[in-house]
């Protein structure tokens, strides 16, 4: 017989009562209004995001990461995983309590990600974090976002703050010239695929795994413009 849930914690936010339960040793989930929003025993999607987008960045010196949402560490686990010593990581997250989850209960899930000496962690709008780093230049080599349902049919193609077509060119100047965008989706969305071709990503998208439930992972990455690419051509006399 399956062991009952048990509520550990508790927070009311602005879209409603922040859960975190367990049940047995290693079963964790994190709710809102009752609603599951994070599984600890299904996350390949979350490991694959953070594979896919920081797996070229192991032998580089000093690659820098944002990733919006803590979630519970599973994808800043995998991002760690992927970088140098030298490496660091920024990560983005709206509820302070989901912080001290991932350093608390939670932390044994991911060896403790969230308390590696590589990662700060900004209680901050990921959008707001994404769009000081662009206005600054101070830029990033991967931005991984990993949220909740992520792009969908129903995100603003031009005013979504994350995923609209204005955050998308935002998004591309935060980052460095070969950087990487990678996005975590519930379902797949061409909509938000056709936004990022057209600001200039080359675009690669999987659902990771074999049967069952299999979200979308988005990589992009920025292609060189033509007119840069092109020599111009020599005047004549």
């Amino acid at each position: 017989m399956a062991q009952p849930w048990k509520v550990l914690d508790s927070v009311a936010t602005d879209e409603g009562i922040l859960e975190l339960r367990q049940r047995g040793e290693r079963d964790f989930l994190i709710t809102v209004n009752s609603l599951v929003l994070m599984n600890s025993s299904l996350h390949r999607s979350e490991v694959a995001l953070g594979e896919l987008a920081c797996g070229h960045l192991k032998q580089q010196a000093g690659p820098r990461v944002l990733v919006g949402g803590l979630g519970m560490a599973f994808t800043l686990r995998a991002v760690l995983d992927h970088l140098p010593a030298s490496g660091s990581v920024v990560v983005a997250e709206l509820n302070p309590v989901v912080l001290e989850w991932c350093r608390g209960p939670l932390a044994s899930l991911t060896g403790s990600a969230a308390t590696d000496p590589r990662v700060t962690v900004e209680i901050a709008d990921v959008a707001d974090l994404i769009r000081r780093s662009a206005l600054e230049r101070k830029c990033f080599d991967a931005i991984v976002l990993d949220l909740y349902k992520g792009p969908h049919a129903k995100s603003h193609k031009v005013e979504d703050p994350l995923y609209g077509s204005t955050a998308i060119e935002m998004t591309r100047a935060a980052l460095k010239p070969d950087g990487v965008f990678a996005v975590w989706g519930e379902n797949y969305d061409q909509a938000f695929d056709k936004r990022l071709g057209a600001a200039g990503f080359s675009v690669f998208s999987d659902r990771p795994g074999r049967g069952g439930l299999r979200h979308v992972v988005y990589l992009a990455r920025i292609q060189q413009r033509r007119d840069a690419a092109r020599p111009k051509r020599a005047s004549r006399a």
